[in-house]
């Protein structure tokens, strides 16, 4: 039986909830989701530039798991970029660290 999967921390909701190509190619329109986890991994390495280590400390997960999450969100990224599909951004397994009297809001996969 596999371990419970631990939640990872994330410092907010995402501005906006999906991208759009200005044409569709010739194929049809398709989409993929990008988990919000996801989106915050890319936020903090390469937007923010934060190395991998303090970026899965905020996280609240392991190196290792932070590497993985940001592979496959780089992996769905380039995919609707390069194949011109909808990029959707909802979903996955999140909660938002404690702020002042331990209050928080969980996520999980289902959307928002």
């Amino acid at each position: 039986m596999p371990r419970p999967r631990k939640l990872r921390f994330v410092q907010g909701r995402p501005i906006v909830d999906a991208f759009i190509p200005n044409r569709m190619p010739p194929w049809g329109k398709e989409e993929v989701i990008l988990p919000i986890e996801g989106l915050e991994a890319v936020k903090l390495n390469d937007f923010q530039g934060l190395d991998q280590e303090t970026a899965a400390r905020m996280m609240n997960v392991s190196r290792q798991t932070f590497g993985r999450i940001l592979a496959e969100a780089r992996a769905i990224v380039a995919d609707a970029l390069v194949m011109g599909k909808i990029l959707r951004i909802e979903g996955g397994h999140f909660d938002m660290p404690p702020r002042g009297r331990g209050r928080h809001r969980r996520g999980w996969s289902g959307g928002f």
